[in-house]
């Protein structure tokens, strides 16, 4: 369980997602999230570990030249994690992702030319497994002026090239993509007003209302949870 957070509410395992996946731009805090939700539910956590990619750094100063050897890499890490994942025995943790499989395209789309991305379509055709659909998805939403801050204030080497127009770009790209969504049950949160990090009250409530949803589309308000369960 999560040392800073003492829930106020039992928890039935049965009730619990057993696959849930965290989306959003970069910058978003997904990844902090995933984690935090896995230690608190005794999880599994599923993370992309973008460092692992040696083309990254190389792509944010240089786009155009590295796009499609960046997003071969991140398809093939995601492939293999979610297969092994789908081979995993019932009797396994359940687990909490930082990502979907559905990501890679819309990266892809969003950087590559009309050639590289023919091209890219077809490995992703070959390569990208079945992965099992999550029980829960969360995404995460913020303004690029945010991301860019927040992008800014963890200082990551790899991530000091990013520009505003390529993080608006894919921050676009993830609105549009999640408009039309419903894969699995989802859950939207505004992530520039929500502190889900170091809020604790915040934080609880989000895992309160999680245990609720079992389809459809919902957006998160803590404001509203509060007055509804004072």
């Amino acid at each position: 369980m999560d040392a800073q957070v003492l829930l106020p509410f039992d928890i039935n395992p049965d009730e619990l997602p057993r696959f849930i996946a965290i989306e959003g731009p970069i910058g978003v805090g997904k990844t902090t999230l995933a984690k935090r939700i896995a230690n608190v539910f005794n999880y599994q956590p599923l993370l992309e570990e973008a460092d692992e990619n040696p083309f990254l750094g190389d792509f944010y100063q240089n786009q155009r030249r590295n796009a499609l050897a960046t997003q071969l890499f991140f398809l093939f890490k995601r492939s293999e994690q979610l297969q092994n994942l789908r081979q995993a025995d019932i009797f396994e943790p359940s687990h909490v992702a930082d990502y979907i499989i559905e990501k890679d395209r819309l990266f892809a789309r969003s950087i590559l030319n009309e050639d590289e991305f023919s091209l890219y379509d077809q490995v992703y055709n070959l390569s990208a497994v079945e992965a099992p659909s999550p029980d829960l998805v969360i995404y995460l939403q913020a303004p690029t002026p945010v991301l860019m801050q927040r992008i800014h204030d963890r200082g990551v080497k790899a991530e000091r090239h990013i520009q505003a127009d390529y993080l608006e770009t894919i921050n676009q790209a993830y609105s549009e993509f999640f408009h039309y969504y419903d894969a699995a049950p989802l859950l939207i949160i505004n992530a520039a007003q929500i502190d889900l990090i170091n809020d604790d009250d915040a934080f609880i409530n989000l895992l309160q209302y999680m245990l609720t949803i079992k389809n459809g589309r919902h957006y998160f308000n803590p404001s509203f949870f509060n007055e509804v369960h004072s």
